[in-house]
């Protein structure tokens, strides 16, 4: 990613929200690595905006814990941290297995349709190879699966989750021989939904989320 792609278009989003999510991309696809600080003249030079609407995205990317203030340096992109991120897939294989079962046995017909849609676009960005495409496509999906399961306050608790540990999913996501896995993962998690197994459901969901975690450990070790 070049600086000039990181220049943002007026348009009716709000400068702090295209610049927020515009940093957001940036980080994730690695235009910014781990540890790299963030100094704000540069940025409002990237961006086009001015040093207030960079220093609220860097507040707001802090609070999401993709930006770390460092003493005596100022803010840089946050390291992810093991034993934090541990809970957090934890609790994510938890929930998502419990939002697995329900969907499999009460989600009506037209919501499996639109699950198995998204799916459908998931793996199109997969094929793209593009990490911001795929989290885009992974999170419509989720919002799916969720709705199906008549879990909106686990989506919520769940979206809150990701958002920390965003730029590690990221990683995850572009590893070497993540994608065929993570496809047949979560194709037996859509086919155990269709067949209204809760079990497998249940099971293939926390599964999913064992294995990325799996990914992401490694990940972490290398580094």
């Amino acid at each position: 990613m070049s600086d000039d792609t990181l220049r943002i278009d007026r348009s009716a989003k709000t400068l702090r929200a295209l610049a927020l999510e515009r940093m957001r991309e940036a980080i994730m696809g690695f235009h910014f690595q781990p540890g790299e600080r963030l100094v704000e003249r540069p940025l409002c030079d990237q961006l086009g905006v001015s040093r207030s609407v960079v220093r609220e995205v860097l507040r707001q990317l802090e609070a999401e814990g993709l930006v770390q203030m460092i003493p005596g340096h100022g803010p840089a992109v946050a390291k992810p941290d093991l034993g934090r991120t541990d809970e957090i897939y934890e609790l994510r294989a938890l929930l998502e297995g419990i939002a697995a079962r329900a969907c499999a046995t009460s989600a009506t017909e037209e919501q499996i349709a639109l699950l198995d849609g998204a799916f459908v676009k998931l793996l199109e960005a997969w094929a793209s190879g593009e990490p911001v495409e795929v989290m885009r496509a992974t999170a419509n999906f989720y919002e799916k699966f969720f709705d199906a399961a008549g879990k909106r306050i686990a989506w919520e608790i769940v979206q809150g989750l990701n958002v920390r540990i965003n730029q590690l999913r990221s990683m995850t996501i572009s590893s070497t021989n993540r994608r065929e896995p993570a496809i047949a993962e979560m194709t037996a998690i859509v086919d155990a939904i269709k067949s209204r197994d809760p079990d497998k459901a249940e099971a293939a969901a926390r599964h999913h989320v064992e294995q990325a975690w799996s990914i992401a450990q490694k990940l972490l070790r290398s580094r």
